[in-house]
């Protein structure tokens, strides 16, 4: 090869006359064609690596992901759709409920309002009552208070009389007395 030295004289300007290489070997203009066909050799084996089993295997697993998006995506979609529905069903039963506590209430204010209504016009009905039996009792004691306000100042009357040193009798008492309350 081009590296081969016969005695002390080099063959190649890459090599000095001890066998070691003379700058950088790469760049030797000598050793170009080898360093191409090397070159292409290996890039022929990558490219079979790559194109029978390593570019297969990223294809099938990128088509494997793709596929698992998909289906990902799919029941995404799917779940969504049945988050809404569920969604919409929790939203017309929370408004069935709140109008029939509605209704409810409504109900119980009207049942309140009659047993109220009842309860008034029974108390009405209790003070009325005893609105009439007090001013019964109050007449009676208006009646009561008058005649012994008529006997008081009868007796009065005759002890005012008497202490003043006159006499005087009943009747003409009673009838001063009389006239006095008649106004």
């Amino acid at each position: 090869m081009a590296t081969e030295t016969h005695g002390a004289e080099a063959v190649s300007t890459c090599v000095d006359s001890h066998g070691s290489a003379v700058g950088m070997p790469q760049l030797c203009g000598d050793w170009i064609g080898n360093q191409v066909f090397w070159l292409v050799i290996t890039l022929v084996v990558i490219y079979f690596v790559l194109a029978r089993i390593a570019l297969p295997r990223i294809a099938a697993v990128l088509a494997e992901r793709q596929g698992t998006i998909t289906n990902d995506i799919a029941a995404a979609e799917d779940l969504k759709r049945k988050a809404e529905e569920a969604e919409a069903a929790y939203d017309k039963a929370l408004a069935d409920a709140r109008a029939e506590a509605q209704v409810i209430a409504q109900k119980a204010r009207d049942d309140i309002k009659a047993d109220l209504d009842v309860a008034m016009e029974k108390a009405d009905a209790e003070i009325a009552a005893k609105a009439a039996e007090s001013e019964k009792a109050i007449a009676e004691i208006r009646d009561s208070a008058v005649a012994n306000v008529e006997v008081v100042a009868k007796d009065t009357a005759g002890a005012i009389v008497a202490a003043l040193g006159a006499s005087a009798d009943d009747a003409k008492i009673a009838a001063a007395v009389d006239a006095q309350l008649k106004g």
